[in-house]
């Protein structure tokens, strides 16, 4: 099972493919050029791993607090993902696991299965 996080919620846009093959990620620099060509990016990413993006099952993004224009277009682009290709998405926030001692990005989707993070399901959180 392949999975894609994204965080372009903090100072940089933040990218991690985990599969049975390893774990990779990048960054970006958190532009608005950059949040417009987000999905080709996520594109870019996945082309380097030997990866396209009807191979990724499940996506987790980032919904907040962070910037608006940041967590607005990764969630359009996210739910094109779902809407073209039937990838469920789940949306977490940091602060749905703040109890954990181990919060490591790679963790992020076996937190959500512990947190019971609903799919598909989105309710930003925007600093103003």
């Amino acid at each position: 099972m392949n999975k894609l996080i994204i965080d372009v919620a903090n100072e940089k846009i933040f990218l991690m493919i985990i599969t049975n093959a390893g774990i990779y990620n990048i960054t970006q620099e958190n532009t608005k050029i950059n949040y417009e060509k987000l999905s080709i990016i996520i594109k870019d990413f996945l082309f380097s791993k030997n990866l396209k993006i009807a191979e990724i099952n499940e996506i987790y993004i980032n919904k907040g607090p962070g910037s608006f224009a940041g967590i607005r277009n990764s969630i359009s682009v996210v739910k094109a993902f779902n809407v073209a290709k039937n990838i469920d998405y789940y949306c977490y926030n940091f602060d749905d696991f703040k109890d954990e001692k181990d919060l490591r990005y790679e963790n992020i989707p076996n937190l959500c299965k512990k947190y019971k993070i609903k799919k598909n399901l989105i309710n930003p959180i925007y600093i103003s």
